[in-house]
């Protein structure tokens, strides 16, 4: 007879505000205690501590994050707290913690150490520092290209122990031609009047030079005359010192005829939504994303998505639509193809493969390699 083993999982990550790393945290804490696991994280804390506690999983406090040579006055204090929890798995996700925790299970007795995991999140800057997100036994990869980052620039990395486990997102939170209600349809339009009526196109990316509100700035600009009714909707927060910025896209929608038809509306909680209301989102980062998770909610939610044919949108668009894929810069493409599909809308397939419970099965999986689930008795 086989009876489960229950895990102690440690996650660590610098703070849980917002993002992808942080919300996949959240996810992985969650399949754990519904699995009848233990679900520890260590964070500095945020916004996403009150659903973390509330799904069962446990919240420690610590400055585990803060690039500052005290931190690593938290290593002893780490070992300790692992051998008091009896914890099994370690998963590091970010760098500074990943040092924490590597230092203070390399310190411990072979026969009482937890079995550490980290994921490679992006294609960090190139160093030493960065070196230790290579070191767990079992190293995530959330995309191709972060395996060939990995690779490429870690080449004492034994291939073996990656394991490439793409981001997923869940189809009941983004369902497949789903229409936001009419209150919110009508607090959109009082709040946007300009867009009534028009035919939307959606940039979802945060205000920052690489992450292609230029080029979108362009394509409108390309597209004005023959699509009068096209409105460009530039959906994302203004972090500090980006103000700046912000301001020079504006300038250049005016420069180019176009002010009038893009909108920015900074930070928006209901992406979902502005999303499921729009022609076609886009991607057109000029640097890869490692893997780009609002490319695969609008897709997801049936919304055709034209984007750069590089990093983690290239391998979805691949998966799924291939069609919406185009070189890099190449302004021109995207323009045309956004008026070809502004006449004939392409049908995207309802079923995709980056889905949220084939990452959590899989993340699972590699605890279960390490510290097998089932013990025989």
């Amino acid at each position: 007879m086989a009876e489960e083993k229950k895990l102690t999982v440690l996650q660590l990550l610098p703070a849980l505000e917002s993002g992808g790393v942080e919300r996949g945290t959240l996810e992985v804490a969650q399949a754990l205690v519904g699995h009848g696991h233990r679900a520890l994280v260590m964070s500095a804390g945020g916004r996403l501590v009150a659903p973390l506690v509330a799904s069962g999983a446990e919240h420690f406090a610590w400055p585990i994050g803060r690039k500052s040579l005290k931190t690593l006055l938290l290593v002893g204090k780490l070992r300790k707290f692992l051998l008091e929890q009896k914890v099994d798995i370690i998963h590091a996700r970010s760098r500074v913690p990943a040092w924490i925790a590597y230092l203070a299970w390399r310190g411990m007795p072979p026969e009482a150490r937890p079995r550490f995991v980290t994921t490679v999140h992006g294609p960090y800057s190139v160093n030493a520092y960065s070196a230790v997100m290579t070191k767990g036994e079992r190293v995530i990869v959330i995309s191709e290209m972060i395996r060939d980052y990995v690779l490429k620039n870690y080449p004492e990395t034994d291939p073996d122990k990656l394991r490439l486990i793409y981001r997923g997102v869940d189809p009941a939170e983004f369902p497949y031609g789903y229409q936001p209600p009419q209150d919110w349809l009508d607090r959109w339009y009082a709040q946007y009047p300009e867009t009534q009526g028009k035919k939307l196109l959606t940039l979802p990316a945060r205000i920052t030079r690489w992450k292609g509100q230029e080029d979108f700035i362009e394509l409108l600009a390309r597209i004005k005359d023959e699509v009068p009714d096209a409105h460009g909707l530039i959906v994302g927060e203004t972090k500090d010192r980006k103000e700046h910025f912000l301001a020079e896209l504006k300038a250049k929608a005016a420069a180019l005829g176009v002010a009038d038809r893009v909108t920015f509306t900074g930070h928006r909680s209901d992406l979902r939504e502005v999303m499921a209301i729009s022609r076609i989102v886009f991607s057109l980062s000029r640097e890869p994303e490692a893997f780009g998770r609002t490319t695969v909610e609008a897709l997801s939610l049936g919304i055709p998505i034209i984007g750069y044919n590089h990093g983690g949108v290239s391998e979805q668009l691949q998966a799924i639509l291939p069609s919406g894929s185009i070189p890099v810069g190449h302004i021109l493409d995207a323009a045309q193809l956004t008026m070809k599909w502004l006449n004939c809308a392409p049908r995207v397939t309802a079923s995709q493969p980056f889905t949220l419970e084939r990452m959590l099965d899989n993340t699972l999986q590699v605890y279960d390699e390490l510290h097998p689930f089932q013990n025989h008795t």
